[in-house]
């Protein structure tokens, strides 16, 4: 993939060959190291470390799915699990967007699409971190995508009142009878899968506390979920 790119930017040589070039860009995600220890480690600039993780970068995010394409294979009577999460940025206070009041500190958030049995469809693209996760989750298209398939989704409280078929707890079910209650444990029990795909997400510990610009996180979580998914097909 790095070698095509190589060949479209008409750049065939490079102080690293393709392979050492990949390996700064993993270095990156997997243990968020910054351009100046990536640059000492490999012996060249920090400028040229920079430009080759982001080439390498945008190379990976390129293959990552559109949502209609994720669900392809999917259809009326199967279900996915639709959760939220914040990435953690170095933002300061004075950028109210990516406040969130919900996680107490500034960060984007993201919506994933999982599998019953957690492998992630499809990660969005992040929003400022005050989204709230329905809202994110209707500006996305997922709703109604769902919809028009007639795909269950089971989601958490954060989605109540989308409708459709969305499928949430139920409210202060502790003082409902015995069905409403044992419906929420069957509805939590279905929906942990989704958690896991999470922990797979943040394993990449760039996405545990950026540090990069806020615009180039989701090409960085594009990015991983390319990883992620090349680690299932094998």
């Amino acid at each position: 993939m790095i070698y095509a790119r190589r060949r479209e930017l008409n750049l065939p040589w490079r102080r690293l060959g393709c392979f050492k070039q990949a390996l700064p860009a993993l270095a990156h995600l997997r243990k968020n190291e910054t351009f100046a220890q990536l640059a000492a480690g490999f012996g060249v600039s920090t400028a040229t470390a920079w430009r080759y993780v982001d080439e390498t970068l945008d190379v990976l995010a390129a293959w990552a799915p559109g949502l209609h394409e994720a669900l392809t294979g999917l259809s009326e009577g199967d279900h996915v699990i639709v959760d939220g999460t914040l990435i953690a940025t170095d933002r300061i206070a004075a950028d109210e967007p990516y406040y969130s009041q919900k996680h107490k500190q500034h960060g984007m958030n993201v919506q994933v699409i999982a599998r019953p049995d957690d492998t992630p469809l499809w990660f969005s693209r992040a929003a400022p971190g005050r989204t709230h996760d329905l809202t994110a989750a209707r500006a996305h298209g997922i709703i109604q995508a769902c919809l028009t398939r007639q795909i269950l989704i089971l989601a958490d409280r954060a989605y109540q009142g989308a409708g459709a078929t969305v499928r949430t707890p139920y409210k202060n079910h502790r003082e409902q009878p015995e069905h409403y209650q044992q419906f929420n444990r069957d509805h939590a029990r279905l929906r942990a899968p989704g958690e896991r795909a999470f922990a797979q997400l943040k394993s990449w510990r760039i996405l545990r506390r950026s540090r990069c610009s806020t615009r180039r996180i989701g090409t960085i979580i594009q990015a991983v979920y390319t990883l992620l998914t090349c680690g299932y097909s094998e």
